[in-house]
């Protein structure tokens, strides 16, 4: 998941098209170009725009206390998860990883409620502003569903554009999805191909002119 501004604090400025809350976390890790880059979730405002754009908290809920250990703690879940969505077969995944992921899930999950909006209509709140353990919870539980259900184990596909090591949750139609989004890494792909046929073209025309 690429953040389009460096301040990271708008929540539209994250994808979510993994299709799993546990697998939009995992997208926070590096671009495989800039694998020694700045890291994704490098502080409280990035955090708490991403806990936001996920959903894990709905927009306007305060949240106070979000400090380094909030990020720390986020970032060695998504890396867990990370390495455990790749282990291929599950059997030989690290224990380690394992541990973390069931620790955290272990918690309870922030309590939720429906409220009146300003227009009446009901939406999504939480019962109490949410601590750390309950929000890694929710992602954790996500994990532990993901991992533990073969169909949908089967369904996980990386994407194939350069460069982007997002994995996804493959639900579409004849699982034929090659791409982690069609607008992004498949637009890519599209004018990569355009460009080839472009090049090959112009280098036809040039050969003919020498001859």
């Amino acid at each position: 998941m690429t953040a389009a501004g460096a301040g990271g604090s708008n929540p539209r400025q994250w994808r979510f098209d993994s299709g799993r809350i546990c697998l939009d976390l995992v997208a926070t890790s590096h671009e495989a170009d800039r694998p020694d880059g700045p890291e994704p979730l490098a502080n409280t405002g990035r955090l708490t725009c991403w806990l936001v754009g996920a959903g894990l908290v709905p927009t306007g809920t305060r949240l106070t206390g979000v400090d380094g250990s909030w990020v720390a703690g986020f970032v060695e879940l998504r890396d867990c998860i990370d390495r455990l969505v790749r282990s291929r077969p599950l059997k030989g995944c690290p224990e380690h990883d394992l541990e973390v992921v069931n620790s955290r899930a272990q918690s309870p999950p922030p309590g939720i409620r429906a409220v009146r909006d300003e227009g009446g209509d009901l939406v999504r709140a939480l019962s109490a502003t949410p601590e750390c353990a309950a929000l890694l919870a929710v992602v954790a539980r996500d994990a532990v569903d993901l991992l533990t259900d073969p169909v949908a184990r089967s369904r996980l596909r990386q994407c194939e554009g350069d460069n982007c090591r997002r994995v996804y949750l493959d639900t579409s139609r004849g699982r034929r999805r090659r791409w982690c989004s069609s607008e992004v890494c498949g637009n890519r792909e599209r004018v990569a191909r355009h460009r080839r046929r472009t090049s090959v073209k112009d280098l036809e025309v040039s050969s003919a002119g020498i001859e």
